[in-house]
Parts: structure tokens; C-alpha cells; sequence
């Protein structure tokens, strides 16, 4: 038997192991016991229950005992207030510059840019923009998974800048639909999808108030550009107004996309394009119907605005004026839906929003829309039209959750692509002419219905919700269970006060 004792060489950092401990016996071994400063002995007996006193072994026991430290919890905030100012300049320089599609479209009209050109082939321009952004989608979500977000977004960027480059030397409608359209729609695609849910990966219990705030962009950068281009095109023409907005795009979207930091790898995100397991799913279908008739309402009503005045007697400022109202109520209004939506509930708040847009479209623009006053009244409840882009990915991150939140937006985009094509071009188609001042009549009224339907379907999402809550309740007490359809059957959700 071999006695083996040590002294300490190293400085000591705790008593001395030759007067606290009896001698340790050890079988012989065929590793060269080593003796070095500040090492301890290697042999082929674990020596890692013993304690050590030098000051090696306590490093590598500090070291162990980071390791095994458990993971922080997830404090929300902090840099993710800075992601939320960079989705926030992304989305004013995509939807945000989509919106001032409708002071293009009303120069178009009136000027007879492309003699050729019919006005649904100019509406179909804008819902082709939005059409492409949501058509790129699973494109995108795939890119994301593999490449990241940031490579992504520069790839958005390039796309967009290239479009408007494009756009400012159009001599035929075809290099417009091709740039203005196809270029620039899935330029915002990629910008779109890869940052549109990354704010609610930083924030939980303000999830709802923080994407708000991140999407009101959109609402500020319609603004901007509905004043600026209007202007731009007065005084320095159309091609260069065009490219102005390209340079502009360029170096704050390649700004933000910089700053952008998603946490797909901490939250577990699930970047698959195509997840239709999703569509077995009664709560996801209900999603999917509110945002079908929610987007096809929308893209009517932020594209008609500003020619719905000239209609009615209002000159183009007044019309670019309108439309700049609209986008200021959603700049101011979607942090301050997201802001009650945390405390009120995120499907409440999404239901009766969508309930007064709808109503609001029915009775407030049908009926004082034809005195300035009264439309100016109206656009400034722009926020209800576009509840939409305020609440979608909150309230499908509370439905499917955050692991699979970008699966399940890529099949919603691709849902509201045949709704946003068409959307302009059925507003148009409806539009009559011949009757003056109503001339609008069947636009303004086929928008609100589309409102009342997604608000139905809406409401019907949250009563599933409520239905669960209650199922799970009655589990828990051993109460009898309902199935969904029993508990749509008694009505009582209809009225149901409750934060959901």
C-alpha cells in the first residue's frame, strides 16, 4: 500500500490538509503521481469529492460551481425597448410607405400617368404590394430559421431600395406593377415577417403595449409620407420623389436592421413555413377568419380615403390630408390599444375594436364622411380600422404560443393574401360614378360588413378562450365539462365580463 501525503505549496486559502485530515491510502496506479506548484495530485482515483485548499483547486471549484448555476430567469425589457425602436423605424418605412400608396394612387387617377393603364389596374398595384409581402412569407420564415433575421432583413432592404429605383424610371403600367408592386411588396415581405415577431420574444407582461407601440410605426411612417410624398411629387416630380424615398429606405431600414436582436434560440422558435397541423385547430381557423375579413376591410379603407374626397368635392391636399389623419390615429392609436390590452384583455380589446371599426364605417363615414369635419372625424378612428396590425401577433402568440408564433403567422399571411390582392380592386369595381356624391355608397358599406364579420369571428375566438378557462376550472372543482359547442349553445359568453 502506498501512503501518499502532499504538503500545500500554493497560498493557502483554507487550513491545512495535513492537521485536519488522516492520511488517504490509495491503490497503486499507473499514473505518475505529478507534484507541481499550485496543482493538485492526478491519480486514477476521483479526487473531486475531496476538498482543496489550493488556490488552483479553488478556481476550478468556482468554476464548477458557475457552471451549475441555473439559467437567469428572462427579465423582460431591458434592450428588448431597443428592438422595439428598431421594429418601430422598420415598420414606418415599409407599411408605413405602403400607406402612402393612396396619394399615388390619387395622383395616378388624375393625372393619367400610363395612358394605357385602367384604375383597377392601378388599384391592383397596391394590394399586389400587400399581397406579395405576405405571399414571401414562408420564404422568409425558412430564411430566418436558417440564415437569422438580420441577414434577412438587409435582403428586405436591398429589395425595397432597388423597387423604388426601379419605380422612378416606369415609362409602361408593367414596370410599375413589377417595381412598385411585385419589387417593393416582397422587399416589405422579408422586413415584415422577420422582425414581426421578435418584440414579443422581450416582453411578457407588456407584450401587447410593446408590439403596439412597435407597429404604431406604420401609422407615424403613413404620416410622413402621405404629407411628404404629396409634396415631393409637386415640386420635384414623381421619378424623384421615388428616388428620395429609395435613399431614405435604405439607410434607416439598414440602421435598424443593425440594431434588431432576436431571442429565437432562448424561446425555442419554430421557423417552419408550413405548419398545417395548425389548421386542425378550431381557435386557429376562428384566428384566421377574423383576419381574413379584417385585412380585406382595411386595405379598402386606407386606399379609398384619399380619392373618396376628391369624390365628394374635397381638393387633392385635403384628400392627402385625410389619409396623413388616418395614419396619425394609427401611430397614436395602436400603442394605446396594446396599452389596455395587457390589464383588459387582448381578445377583448381585439373584438370590440374590430366591432367599432365597423360600425364606425357603417354610419360615421356613410353619413357625415360628405362634410370635411365629418371625415376628418372618421379618419382619426384609422386605429380601429387597423386593429389588425396592433393585436395579431399578441393575441396568436396567447392562442398557438411563442414557440410556435412564427409557423403560425406564416400561414396567417399567406390566409390574407387573396383578401389584401383583391381587396382595392373589389372597392373600385363597387364604386358607381354616376350617383355623385353616394358614388362610394356600396364601397363604404361593403367595408363595414367586412368589419362585422371579423368581429364575429373574433368574438367566437374568445369564447373559445373563455371555454377553456372554464373547462379547466371545472376539472379542477370536478364539476361536469362542456365541449366547445355546448358552451356556444348557452350564450352566456356573448356578455361575459372577463380579462381574456
Amino acid at each position: 500500500m502506498l501512503i501518499v501525503k502532499t504538503p500545500v505549496t500554493g497560498p493557502a486559502t483554507g487550513p491545512d490538509i495535513a492537521s485536519t485530515e488522516p492520511a488517504t491510502t490509495q491503490q497503486p496506479s499507473d499514473n505518475t503521481i505529478t507534484e507541481k506548484h499550485s496543482q493538485p495530485i492526478q491519480n486514477d482515483v476521483d479526487n473531486t469529492d475531496r476538498p482543496s485548499y489550493d488556490g488552483s483547486a479553488t478556481e476550478q471549484v468556482d468554476e464548477a460551481a458557475v457552471e451549475e448555476e441555473p439559467p437567469k430567469e428572462f427579465q423582460e425589457g431591458g434592450y428588448g425597448w431597443v428592438v422595439v425602436l428598431a421594429v418601430f423605424l422598420l415598420n414606418a418605412h415599409t407599411w408605413g410607405l405602403n400607406s402612402s400608396y393612396a396619394v399615388f394612387l390619387a395622383y395616378y387617377l388624375n393625372n393619367n400617368v400610363f395612358p394605357d393603364a385602367s384604375p383597377i389596374a392601378y388599384a391592383f398595384i397596391g394590394g399586389l404590394s400587400i399581397s406579395i409581402a405576405l405571399l414571401v412569407s414562408p420564404l422568409c420564415t425558412m430564411l430566418v430559421g436558417r440564415y437569422g433575421t438580420r441577414p434577412t432583413l438587409f435582403l428586405g432592404t436591398v429589395l425595397e431600395t432597388a423597387a423604388f429605383i426601379g419605380a422612378s424610371f416606369t415609362s409602361r403600367i408593367w414596370h410599375l406593377l413589377l417595381s412598385q408592386g411585385v419589387a417593393f411588396g416582397a422587399g416589405m415581405g422579408f422586413i415584415f415577417v422577420a422582425s414581426v415577431g421578435i418584440v414579443p420574444q422581450w416582453f411578457v407582461k407588456r407584450r401587447s403595449f410593446a408590439n403596439a407601440l412597435a407597429t404604431g410605426g406604420s401609422g407615424f411612417g403613413g404620416l410622413i409620407y402621405s404629407l411628404g410624398t404629396n409634396a415631393m411629387i409637386r415640386n420635384i416630380g414623381l421619378a424623384w420623389a421615388f428616388r428620395v424615398i429609395a435613399v431614405i429606405c435604405f439607410v434607416v431600414n439598414s440602421a435598424s436592421a443593425l440594431l434588431v436582436r432576436d431571442r429565437n434560440k432562448s424561446v425555442g422558435s419554430i421557423h417552419v413555413p408550413f405548419d398545417l397541423k395548425l389548421l386542425r385547430r378550431i381557435e386557429y381557423v376562428l384566428l384566421l377568419a377574423w383576419a381574413f375579413f379584417s385585412i380585406l376591410g382595411y386595405v379598402i379603407i386606407v386606399f379609398s380615403l384619399p380619392s373618396y374626397a376628391s369624390a365628394v368635392g374635397r381638393t387633392a391636399s385635403q384628400g392627402s390630408l385625410v389619409g396623413a389623419l388616418f395614419n396619425l390615429s394609427q401611430g397614436l392609436g395602436r400603442p394605446a390599444i396594446g396599452f389596455l390590452s395587457d390589464p383588459v384583455g387582448r381578445l377583448n380589446v381585439m373584438g370590440l375594436g374590430t366591432l367599432v371599426a365597423g360600425i364606425s364605417a357603417l354610419f360615421l363615414w356613410i353619413f357625415a364622411g360628405k362634410v370635411f369635419a365629418g371625415l376628418v372625424v372618421y379618419s382619426l378612428l384609422g386605429a380601429f380600422a387597423g386593429i389588425l396590425w396592433a393585436t395579431v401577433a399578441p393575441v396568436c402568440a396567447e392562442i398557438v404560443g411563442i414557440p410556435l408564433l412564427p409557423s403560425a403567422l406564416s400561414v396567417l399571411w399567406i390566409a390574407m393574401v387573396a383578401p389584401s390582392t383583391c381587396a382595392e380592386a373589389i372597392g373600385l369595381s363597387l364604386r358607381d360614378n354616376s350617383a355623385g356624391n353616394d358614388s362610394y355608397l356600396h364601397v363604404q358599406l361593403f367595408a363595414g360588413l367586412c368589419y362585422i364579420a371579423a368581429f364575429v369571428a373574433g368574438w367566437l375566438l374568445r369564447a373559445w378562450k373563455l371555454h377553456q378557462l372554464d373547462d379547466a376550472s371545472n376539472q379542477e372543482t370536478g364539476a361536469s365539462r362542456q365541449t366547445f359547442g355546448e358552451y356556444i349553445l348557452t350564450g352566456k359568453w356573448i356578455f361575459k365580463v372577463q380579462c381574456v
